[in-house]
This record gives structure tokens, C-alpha cells and sequence, in this order.
């Protein structure tokens, strides 16, 4: 594997350790505490007024390492890492104003559902259209293991493509109800993302997932049980945005099912519990809803439920780069 590689990875891990020693101070003095919703579980609420945005850490340390390792390929015309970056930003932003404006208002409720999807719909067209500009999207659909280019027509992939950008997102936000799970799920996602672009030989697009892992391995410090800080809608969005943006970039969106697999079953039990709710009048599927909060209720720790669903992202993800070999 590239050394510059290796660097983005030991950059974005002491950079977020060095900005979140200054920045959860900070935020504590500005009085950013979380809201605990209250329909959420009940033991949850001993962590109300834990720091919130602590995402911030992140995606500078990420952003100042991709940059700076990146400039030389800059400047020669290579633009993929920035544009991962710079899309992955846009879903953070979307997701600071949610949650300064929670914070202002000292309520869970920040950006109404509409306004939400709205932006991240914009964001997402914005990101495929620029992609398609410069000849880094096409409309061969991958298949990972049958090693198939499926051409699909370009109405159709676009749909589609913002169809999974906007569920991605949403399903990383969800993962992120429990310290330390929605950063360490994702962390294996982005070594993932990097393995597979070094054998790829895509240092470009490698920067910054390598970079990303290496700040969540730094903010995971901040944010395991009981947590310092929480990445906030700042941190979740802007990770979703990553985990979309690196999947199309490469050129293989179908490979979200089995590296997002985390992802996709907490969103299908949020499905379930409240399809199941309306359809019986008031019963529940899950004792409560998304998955990492039934379990919960079983009686597992956060420590645990975090390992265990780390370790199924693990792997997924072995599985799922044995899958892509010999593609390029």
C-alpha cells in the first residue's frame, strides 16, 4: 500500500485526537448539550447535555489530511478525493444547522423531515451531476462476485443513484444511537474503501477514506461508553455522505448492501416496528426500534451491541472485497 496512504490514515487520527482535546472544552462552554428525545429509551437520559457536534473533530482532521497529502494530485488534475470530501461536507453542513438549531432551541428537533431530505436530494443531484461532468460516473451497474456491468439507462441510474445517496445517509444517522457504534461501524467501512482503492491502485479516492478512518479511530477516544462527546447530525450526515459518495466514486453502489449490512438492518427494523405498529393497532415487533435499542432491552450492553456489530461489518466486508478481486 502507498506510504501517502498510510500518512492520510496517522494524519486524520492525530489531528481529530489534537482538535477534540481543544474542541469538547468549547463546546461545553457554548452550552451544545444534547437533547435526549423523549420517546427514545429511558436509561438514555443520563446522557442529556453530553457535548454534541463532536463530528467537527472528524471532518477536519479528515479534510486538513486529504488536503494537504492530496495538493500535489491537485495540481496535476486529479480532483476524485476532493470531490468525496467536498460531498461528504455538504451532508455535514446539513447536518450542523440540524443540530445548532436543536441546540438553540434547546429541543431534539432541529430541520423538519421535508427540509431534510430536500437538501440532501439537491446535494446528492449536485454531486452526480459534477461526477458525470467529469467523466467519474457511469451507467454500468457493477455486480460484485458475478464481476457483471449491467449498462442501465441514465434517467434510471440517476434515480436510482440518489435514491441510494439520500438512504444512505439517513441510514447512517440512524445507526448512531449508541455510543461509539455509528463510528466504529464505519470505520471498518472506510478500511474497506481504502483496501479496495490501493488494489486498485485509486490512491486518489484511498486519501480520504484512509484519512476518515484514521479520525474516527481518534474520535471512537471521545465517543465510547460512557461518551465525551457525540458526533451529532454534523458527524452522522457527513458520514453518510462519505459511505455514498466512495461507493459511487468506485464505481460500485450495489457494494453498500454488504458493507452497509449494519446500516440497512437498523433501517429495515425501523420499517418493520412501525409497519408492524400501524398494521395490529399498537403492537410492537421489536421490543424497540432501530435494532441496537432492542438490544438494549435485552440486556446487552453498548460496549457489546458496538463490538458485535462491528464485528458482522468486519465480516461483510472481508466478503465483500474477496467479491470485488479481479474486477480491475
Amino acid at each position: 500500500m502507498d506510504m501517502t496512504i498510510w500518512s492520510a490514515a496517522a494524519a486524520g487520527f492525530l489531528l481529530t485526537l489534537a482538535i477534540g482535546w481543544f474542541l469538547i472544552p468549547e463546546l461545553r462552554k457554548l452550552k451544545a448539550g444534547q437533547e435526549i428525545r423523549a420517546d427514545g429509551p429511558t436509561w438514555h437520559r443520563a446522557k442529556a447535555g453530553t457535548p454534541t457536534m463532536g463530528g467537527i473533530m472528524f471532518i477536519v482532521g479528515a479534510g486538513v489530511a486529504v488536503f494537504v497529502l492530496g495538493w500535489r494530485r491537485m495540481l496535476a488534475g486529479d480532483f476524485a478525493h476532493l470531490y468525496v470530501y467536498l460531498f461528504a461536507l455538504c451532508f455535514g453542513l446539513i447536518g450542523f444547522v440540524d443540530d445548532y438549531r436543536k441546540v438553540r432551541q434547546h429541543q431534539n428537533e432541529g430541520l423538519t423531515a421535508r427540509q431534510k431530505f430536500l437538501l440532501q436530494l439537491a446535494a446528492a443531484i449536485l454531486f452526480l451531476s459534477l461526477m458525470r461532468y467529469e467523466g467519474l460516473l457511469t451507467n454500468r451497474l457493477y455486480v460484485p462476485g458475478l464481476q457483471l456491468n449491467i449498462t442501465v439507462n441514465w434517467v434510471v441510474y440517476l434515480a436510482f443513484a440518489a435514491f441510494v445517496i439520500v438512504g444512505a445517509v439517513n441510514a447512517v444517522n440512524l445507526t448512531d444511537g449508541i455510543d461509539g457504534l455509528a463510528c466504529s461501524v464505519t470505520f471498518v467501512v472506510m478500511a474497506f474503501f481504502t483496501a479496495a482503492a490501493a488494489m486498485w491502485r485509486l490512491t486518489s479516492l484511498a486519501l480520504f477514506p484512509a484519512a476518515l478512518a484514521g479520525g474516527l479511530a481518534a474520535f471512537f477516544v471521545y465517543n465510547h461508553h460512557p461518551a465525551k462527546t457525540f458526533m451529532g447530525d454534523t458527524g452522522s450526515l457527513f458520514l453518510g455522505g462519505a459511505v455514498a459518495a466512495l461507493a459511487f466514486a468506485m464505481d460500485m453502489p450495489l457494494i453498500l448492501i454488504p458493507v452497509g449490512i449494519v446500516y440497512i438492518v437498523e433501517t429495515l427494523s425501523d420499517i418493520i416496528q412501525v409497519a408492524y405498529f400501524k398494521a395490529t393497532h399498537g403492537r410492537r415487533f421489536f421490543k424497540m426500534a432501530p435494532i441496537h435499542h432492542h438490544f438494549e432491552r435485552c440486556g446487552w450492553s453498548e460496549e457489546k451491541i458496538v463490538a458485535v456489530f462491528s464485528g458482522v461489518t468486519l465480516v461483510f466486508c472481508v466478503l465483500a472485497y474477496l467479491a470485488i478481486q479481479g474486477r480491475h
